[in-house]
């Protein structure tokens, strides 16, 4: 496989409607790295972290920060990505899985989407806003086909909402697009954010939720999910490269203490201070314990009836959701 064909194949999302999509893309790309690079440079700081620099087919671009820890090789991958299926086949079928395989669960999910992110590193510089577009769109459509592959009802779209005055008379819809909207027993239970960073976007994800509640009197929860927290920053020496976080915890304290808690924030990559400090790790969590526990009992609680509110689907990702749903039933995934 030649980088040019998977660059070629990454920018077009129409590649990417299954599950079994993702995993195929992601294995051609672990192969090409394995002879296809022109150096693995380490992190200075984090040496965990190292950067991918391609030749000139990928115009000596350097990737993202990738983590050492949660990429697989193309060695690891093809046993990962198995146990990667059953575990949401088990998670379909209402089986626990073994706590074993959270860490598959972490890393596969990590390693399907860095492939992604690092194949579009390899396009020219004139082109980095159409990677960052199709890097994030195909990371929200990653995580709601997992979600359905678990056949819970998850759709993206723009919900509108009906806002009422005191006496209950609808003065108009406002209109809110949110990348998950989960329902179960015909109401709206889970309005969900899926970032592959926090950088620019934690603001409005605790608006989402105020503004949300405030308009229809509901405490409707709210999760985020975000990919990793990091990016790469240059040292004072020649082609020497570090990375630096791009969260802000104090943004995010102060959110949470004085605005509102979310119901959920996600991590396939945690950074160490998500981990070690008080408040942040009772609100922030690793990726699979949405998986494993959160999800059901967030389906759970009541939610807001689908007879109060309009949602309009996208018609590209509404087309994805149903190649998976016919991936399941066809036995493929």
């Amino acid at each position: 496989m030649i980088l040019a064909t998977l660059v070629s194949n990454v920018v077009d999302k129409t590649r990417f409607l299954t599950i079994q999509n993702y995993i195929d893309f992601c294995a051609r790309y672990l192969e090409f790295v394995e002879t296809g690079l022109q150096a693995r440079i380490v992190s200075q700081n984090e040496q965990h972290y190292q950067f991918f620099q391609y030749t000139q087919d990928g115009h000596y671009n350097i990737t993202r920060p990738l983590n050492s820890r949660l990429l697989y090789s193309a060695d690891e991958f093809a046993g990962a990505a198995a146990q990667f299926r059953l575990t949401l086949e088990q998670l379909r079928d209402g089986v626990r899985p073994s706590g074993e395989m959270r860490e598959n669960l972490c890393r596969t999910i990590y390693t399907l989407q860095q492939s992604i992110g690092a194949a579009l590193d390899a396009l020219p510089s004139g082109r980095s806003n159409q990677a960052r577009k199709v890097n994030g769109d195909l990371f929200e459509r990653l995580i709601r086909l997992l979600l359905i592959s678990m056949n819970v009802e998850c759709v993206e779209g723009t919900v509108k909402v009906p806002v009422r005055d005191l006496d209950g008379s609808e003065l108009f819809k406002s209109s809110y697009q949110h990348d998950l909207l989960l329902s179960k027993d015909d109401e709206l239970k889970v309005i969900g954010s899926v970032k592959t960073s926090s950088k620019d976007r934690i603001d409005k994800v605790f608006m989402d939720k105020f503004l949300y509640s405030r308009l229809t009197d509901t405490a409707l929860p709210h999760i985020a999910i975000f990919l990793n927290d990091v990016q790469r920053k240059k040292s004072r020496r020649e082609n020497e490269y570090g990375i630096s976080s791009t969260f802000l915890p104090g943004h995010f304290k102060a959110y949470t203490v004085k605005l509102n808690a979310l119901d959920g924030v996600y991590y396939c990559d945690i950074r160490p201070n998500m981990i070690t400090d008080p408040l942040l790790s009772q609100h922030i969590k690793t990726i699979d314990h949405l998986f494993y526990s959160d999800l059901w009992a967030l389906l759970d609680r009541e939610g807001q009836t689908l007879d109060e509110i309009a949602i309009e689907t996208d018609q590209e990702e509404a087309m994805a959701d149903a190649e998976q749903i016919n991936a399941l039933a066809d036995g493929d995934e």
